[in-house]
């Protein structure tokens, strides 16, 4: 693993070293060159410090390399070079012209994210397309510390996390040249890089006999005589958009006997709650789709869930890749639907409880626990392997029927946090964020010493 220095500036001398390392340190033995960033310039080391925990950097060498400033920092060395840092980019879209609130509302998401990498060893920067000064090699980006953001010019990052806001972003020319350039030109690894699509999940995981057991019985574009066939095996059917987030455009669909018509659940543009009844089928789709077909579409068995007073709970797990590569559950928590809601989403009304809350019984607890925490690690893993590109974190909608059996209601590369907002999910809030920061570290320690090995 890289070791962890404090980095401070020596006096300015006009002809003293440009680094200072502590005496008797093996791992400075042979330094010919510093790198920060995608920066890598020729260095001469001095081997006579005192403090074994400190590296002096002259100033010039620190202007050259654009280093934002002192403090605690990992460093690898391989093949001579010196690697600082890492600095990593948090790439995105949406930004504004206030240096309070550089990107608007997620502002304060992306301070979140970016406040343990000092404490961490690492640099932060978070910018967008138009950042990038493709001739210099140079990012003129947003950090942030305790005095708040700051716009700064570094390098071209070690790493890039990918946070765009949505598909059309994704999907937009100019941001897909930017990826592919800064991936084939710089070597960088960029992860998460796409939203996933249900139905191409659904296709990869329903393959595998020990994920199959997860999944609901799901088709894609499904037509009339499909969801009529649906409805008759199960007491509701969903039909959700492919490619759709936070509960928007989904429909539950019942049908009631006794008064011969079909009961359907959704929530409307103002982002109320609605029910409304049609006499058939023909008369939903005309008035909810308008006639069209529902060829971006997936119709889903509905699963009777857990319950919470009378209220349906489904479970939202985070996972993420560690300093090794290796996937964990970093977060667990249920989600308990609003009234008349047809999701737990909170924006629909959910309200967020912990397990302590919703079990009582210790024994009910572990076993739940122990139960989807287990299903997440396998669908990680299975995802991940399917999947092209590198991930590095998952959030999971995973349900628990009236038996205890768990189903797979969605998974999310580019998960939410609102369940974080709990005070009691603080330290899961914690973790995922220095874990995001633990991954980018791997990623960058393979693009230096085994790059083969990293496939995008």
């Amino acid at each position: 693993m890289p070791e962890f220095f404090t980095l401070y500036l020596l006096d300015k001398k006009e002809n003293g070293p440009e680094f200072v390392f502590p005496a008797g340190q093996n791992l400075f033995s042979e330094i010919t060159h510093a790198a920060f960033g995608t920066f890598c310039l020729p260095c001469t080391a001095d081997m006579n410090g005192e403090k074994e925990s400190m590296i002096g950097i002259h100033p010039v060498m620190a202007e050259k390399l654009k280093l934002p400033f002192a403090g605690k920092t990992r460093v690898l060395v391989h093949e001579g070079i010196l690697y600082l840092g890492p600095l990593i980019g948090i790439f995105t879209a949406g930004f504004t012209d206030s240096l309070l609130r550089p990107i608007g509302d997620r502002s304060l998401f992306f301070a979140k994210f970016m406040s343990l990498d000092q404490t961490a060893g690492m640099y932060t920067v978070v910018f967008g397309a138009h950042h990038i000064n493709w001739e210099d090699g140079t990012v003129k980006g947003y950090l942030y510390s305790r005095d708040g953001w700051k716009e700064l010019e570094v390098p071209i990052p070690n790493v890039v996390y990918d946070r765009l806001p949505n598909r059309k972003a994704e999907n937009h020319k100019a941001l897909k040249l930017v990826k592919r350039r800064l991936i084939e030109e710089y070597g960088i690894p960029w992860f998460n890089p796409g939203f996933f699509n249900k139905w191409d999940i659904h296709q990869t995981l329903v393959q595998l006999p020990e994920t199959l057991t997860y999944l609901p019985e799901t088709y894609f574009s499904p037509g009339i005589g499909k969801i009529e066939e649906m409805l008759s095996r199960y007491k509701s059917i969903y039909l959700k958009p492919a490619n759709g987030s936070l509960g928007l455009g989904v429909y539950q669909l019942s049908y009631n006997a006794e008064n011969e018509c079909y009961i359907c659940k959704y929530r409307d543009d103002a982002g109320q709650n609605k029910l409304r009844k049609y006499p058939s089928l023909e008369h939903f789709f005309k008035h909810s789709f308008e006639g069209r077909l529902l060829d971006a579409y997936l119709v889903q068995q509905g699963i009777e869930l857990l319950r919470h007073g009378q209220q349906a709970v489904d479970f939202r797990i985070h996972t993420n890749k560690d300093a090794e590569g290796e996937w964990n559950v970093t977060a667990i928590a249920a989600k308990v639907a609003g009234r008349g809601s047809v999701t737990t989403h909170v924006n629909s009304g959910g309200m967020v409880k912990t397990l302590e809350e919703l079990f009582e019984d210790p024994q009910e607890r572990i076993r739940v626990f122990h139960s989807l925490t287990g299903a997440a690690i396998l669908l990680s893993r299975r995802i991940d392997s399917s999947v092209p590109g590198l991930i590095g974190e998952i959030g999971f909608d995973l349900g628990l029927d009236q038996n205890g059996k768990v189903w797979l209601f969605e998974a999310n590369s580019k998960p939410g946090r609102s369940i974080f907002s709990h005070p009691k999910l603080k330290d899961g809030d914690l973790l995922s964020r220095r874990q995001f920061l633990d991954y980018a570290m791997f990623l960058m320690r393979k693009s230096v010493q085994s790059p083969e090995d990293i496939v995008q």
